[in-house]
């Protein structure tokens, strides 16, 4: 199965998504169809072999949108900087041309781009930059998305300023009907703004008429039509002497309706802002180290095993490895932690982080599209094109809404001109007032908008939402389970006590130690060597070392015979344990690993070893708790450590010696219960039950396959982001709610008004402030799920 992604513009609501998903989803071949209102996007699951990218697209342009199709391999299309006249243009098309691989080549002076075509499987993006730079010029990579958004909220700006000013001259002349010369104006722009700015109106109607549906375009049309053929019908004097002209009806609801578009383009950008922001720190450019020497070249032309040179303050281009140099690199943008990072030789660095203050060289290791950075962007876009469940509701009501407002206008009319025996003017007037006030456009972005700020709010602050729907589901969780090892725990055994003989010294008993351990790879080794190091302690030279297995380590140093094992080493070396054998078990009962110290068969010591609690492990688990959320821990550790663990970190129960299958079986028993369940791991033996779970949270410092399983990554090693990530999630369905509750009260309450329920009480809505009032609810929407963003304060 192939997933492709297609921008569509030409939607107008709701209904337009729907009948787009009913369409494509109806094609052989198509496993899923996903239209995202907000993003303008359909992301389709399709077998290419029957359902072509190409078949889809047609299927949505004859449904009457408009498709931006993925560029097909051998068409590129990029910007160019440093062009100044046509001599440069001829200049690069003629280098463009000289290689036997591109077929055409055409650069635009005015817009800085060029288009090539070529032959794929001689030639790459990278290569035809490579041409670019060596004439002289600057490459940049154009992201389709981008522009396609630019030119969307510039077209709407345009015809937005282009209604206004034809509609204008109208609204101050509305008291002027006796004045023909003022009417043959108002007729003259009103009948311009109607097959200009209302065009569009028309062709959306007839596409959705065409294919057996109904949209807002079709209750834009019908509502300004009635207004501008009624007006020109009484201006041409066709009804006979009297009756009203009232141009300035449709041309403001056209202006009000084309305002509200703008506005609503314009808070969608701002909604996707965090995504945008994101893309724009990858670098441009790269010092590449070549024989030759050192080499500034565009990032797009780095190649894997690339030499890189960062210099302070330098933004790293690629993800890579450091091969040589030390430096302390920020890497907020991609893990939301505020602390820069120490990288040495063997660490991987991000492209798009930030080297602080030292210089380092780096190994590229993955670019392009397979760079974190890229990897995080993708996976958000798929997240923020994901429906939620409650979006389903708002489906369901938009499938059958304009029908019903078509309908509720027709009985509108009949009421008042045929029950009520009113003027007809004043029927038809509250008639069209009912079509133009409702708004299914406002449903359909309720839950879209709430998402795309949602999961951008999360990525600030290093919590990668995979799925959109994720943050419904989790903003209802009910259990929590924690895997232990790696999850509450750091993973890495550390020293936690170091107990000496009387008249032994500490500092002599932990030298002693590091000086055996220097040579093994055991993890209590090199927790040993870690505690020596953090306490200035340098290992000695020790001779005859020998290791077993089981047992532990002898070696000779300083003229003394140092043994450093469990009990079985030390029953071995004829050691009495008799001294420490209380504080011993104590340990021992705490569920801590042991290795005593002897020297000369006498014991001198004990060391503890623990693998320790995560810094802020009992923190998230009690605001867990305090958030209702009931929290179970499941390990494959024995059952007295995991014990420990458990009244250490405060969760409500805990299972041990799990096998990973049996946390599988765990999810399963919970969700059959009907709880919604999260599952929190970062090893592969995880991957199951995150894969099982409602759920499932994968640790950002975990394994590959426990990332790729989650719904949620948490980019750092902090529980607390699970905290985070539920408070975002609860935020956005406390969003989305509202929209929903607005959109609907929005019509409940406006219909009756337009249709002139409250006209006794002298309260009545003319068709175009409805018109106003209706394209404002759309934006009303986006700009309430903008301010998800206030949660950030409190995360």
């Amino acid at each position: 199965m192939t997933t492709t992604v297609m921008s569509i513009t030409g939607m107008s609501c709701a209904s337009c998504a729907t009948r787009i998903e009913k369409a494509v989803t109806a094609l052989e071949g198509v496993s899923t169809a996903t239209v995202n209102l907000a993003l303008q996007e359909l992301v389709v699951t399709h077998d290419e072999s029957s359902a072509s990218a190409d078949m889809i697209s047609g299927t949505v342009e004859k449904l009457g949108y408009a498709v931006a199709r993925p560029k097909p391999a051998g068409e590129l299309t990029f910007g160019v900087r440093g062009l100044h006249c046509a001599s440069c243009v001829n200049r690069l098309e003629a280098k463009l041309k000289q290689e036997p691989a591109i077929d055409s080549a055409m650069v635009n002076l005015a817009t800085e781009t060029a288009f090539v075509r070529f032959d794929p499987r001689r030639l790459d993006m990278a290569a035809i930059f490579a041409l670019v730079s060596d004439a002289g010029y600057t490459p940049v990579e154009v992201r389709q998305e981008d522009t396609a958004a630019r030119d969307d909220l510039r077209s709407q700006r345009n015809w937005m300023i282009f209604s206004l000013l034809l509609s204008l001259p109208i609204m101050f002349t509305m008291g002027m009907h006796h004045n023909r010369a003022v009417m043959q104006l108002n007729c003259l722009l009103a009948t311009a703004l109607q097959f200009s700015a209302g065009l569009v109106f028309y062709r959306g109607a007839w596409a959705a008429l065409r294919n057996g549906s109904a949209t807002m375009d079709l209750l834009v049309a019908l509502g300004t039509s009635a207004a501008y053929v009624y007006s020109l019908l009484s201006y041409s004097g066709l009804l006979g002497p009297g009756h009203a002209v009232f141009f300035e009806t449709s041309a403001m609801l056209i202006a009000f309706i084309r305002l509200g578009k703008f506005l609503e383009a314009r808070a969608r950008g701002k909604a996707g802002e965090a995504l945008k922001r994101l893309l724009h720190l990858q670098s441009d450019r790269a010092r590449l180290l070549t024989d030759e020497g050192e080499k500034e070249v565009p990032a797009s032309l780095v190649r894997i095993g690339d030499m890189l040179l960062v210099r302070p303050g330098e933004i790293i281009p690629v993800d890579g490895e450091v091969v040589e140099g030390s430096s302390a690199v920020n890497e907020s943008m991609v893990t939301g932690e505020s602390l820069p990072v120490l990288k040495e030789a063997g660490d991987s660095v991000t492209g798009a982080t930030i080297n602080t203050n030292g210089v380092l060289r780096v190994r590229a290791t993955r670019i392009g599209e397979e760079t974190l950075l890229s990897q995080i962007v993708r996976m958000v876009r798929e997240a923020q094109g994901d429906k939620a469940p409650i979006q389903r509701f708002a489906d369901t009501v938009s499938s059958w809404f304009v029908p019903a407002v078509i309908i509720l206008a027709l009985i509108t009319f009949s009421t008042w001109f045929l029950v009520l025996q009113a003027p007809f003017l004043t029927a038809f007037t509250f008639a069209i007032a009912v079509i133009v006030i409702a708004c299914p456009c406002a449903m359909g972005l309720a839950t879209p908008t709430a998402i795309m700020v949602g999961s951008g709010v999360a990525l600030g602050r290093g919590i990668l939402v995979k799925r959109g729907s994720a943050l419904e589901i989790i903003s209802r969780l009910e259990v929590l389970l924690l895997d232990k090892t790696g999850t509450l725990t750091t993973g890495i055994p550390t020293m936690t006590d170091l107990i000496p003989i009387r008249g032994v010294d500490q500092d002599r008993l932990l030298e002693c130690l590091a000086t055996a351990e220097a040579c093994s790879t055991h993890p209590l080794s090199q927790a040993v060597l870690r505690a020596a190091a953090k306490a200035g302690i340098q290992p000695g030279q020790g001779g005859d070392i020998q290791e077993q297995a089981g047992y532990g380590i002898t070696c000779s140093y300083a003229g003394f015979h140092l043994a450093a094992g469990n009990e079985r080493l030390m029953e071995q070396e004829g050691v009495n344990l008799t001294p420490l054998a209380e504080r011993s078990a104590e340990l021992a009962q705490a569920g801590k690993s042991l290795i005593f110290v002897a020297a000369q068969g006498t014991l001198v010591g004990l060391a503890a070893f623990a693998d320790t609690l995560k810094p802020h492990s009992k923190q998230a688990v009690q605001e867990l708790r305090s958030m209702g959320i009931r929290t179970c821990m499941i390990t494959g550790d024995h059952r007295d450590v995991a014990t420990i663990v458990a009244e250490q970190v405060g969760v409500d129960q805990f299972e041990a010696q799990v096998l990973p299958e049996r946390k599988q079986d765990l999810v399963k028993q919970y969700q059959q219960g009907g709880v919604i369940t999260a599952m929190v791991g970062d090893g592969i033996n995880d991957a199951p039950a995150l894969a099982q779970a409602d759920i499932g949270i994968a640790i950002g410092g975990g394994t590959d396959v426990a990332k790729e399983t989650g719904d949620i990554v948490l980019m750092r090693d902090d529980l607390l982001d699970v905290v985070r990530a539920i408070r975002i999630g609860r935020a956005t369905l406390a969003k989305v709610r509202q929209n929903l509750f607005w959109a609907l009260a929005y019509n409940v309450l406006g219909i009756p008004v337009a249709a002139g329920l409250l006209s006794p009480l002298g309260i009545t809505l003319k068709p175009e402030y409805a018109g106003l009032a209706m394209a404002l609810s759309s934006v009303s929407v986006v700009v309430n799920s903008i301010m998800i963003r206030r949660v950030e304060r409190e995360l």
